[in-house]
């Protein structure tokens, strides 16, 4: 599969249908970035009318996942991927559209080369930074990300 917003938003509908009807959407990809916007809307809310934490997770969590994913590909190797850990921060009500960014595309690449190189599961930290349309953050959500060439 190329990686684009539109092919990663349909593999959203069909494999993570619950992010993909709260509004969790691809905006750009690349080999060292990932974009995630998802907009505060009723069906994503909680009772303080904001975005509910759980979908800024998701958000978050697809900023990451997607490098991880992109990278697995373009390492030609059959690598399995699961998350072993999380926390999140959040800083501020989240309302309105919220970007999620993910910058270390450098950190997955070199885990996946040392996953190769010694045959041995590898585990790496990514984090994700939440944003408002006003430029402030809202949340910082990190995911630790284990590999493991099969």
């Amino acid at each position: 599969m190329k990686f684009t917003p539109s092919k990663l938003n349909s593999y959203l509908f069909i494999k993570l249908p619950s992010a993909y009807w709260s509004g969790v959407r691809v905006s750009s990809i690349n080999t060292q970035q990932c974009v995630v916007n998802v907009k505060h809307k009723w069906f994503n809310q909680n009772p303080f009318k904001s975005m509910y934490f759980a979908v800024q997770a998701m958000a978050a969590e697809l900023s990451t996942g997607a490098l991880v994913m992109l990278h697995v590909q373009n390492s030609g190797k059959r690598i399995s991927m699961l998350v072993a850990n999380n926390n999140g921060t959040y800083t501020k009500k989240a309302t309105g559209k919220i970007l999620f960014t993910c910058n270390e595309g450098d950190k997955v690449k070199e885990a996946i080369e040392r996953a190769i190189e010694t045959s041995e599961g590898q585990k790496f930290w990514m984090k994700s930074i939440g944003v408002d349309e006003q430029g402030d953050q809202v949340s910082e959500m990190n995911f630790e990300w284990t590999i493991k060439v099969k």
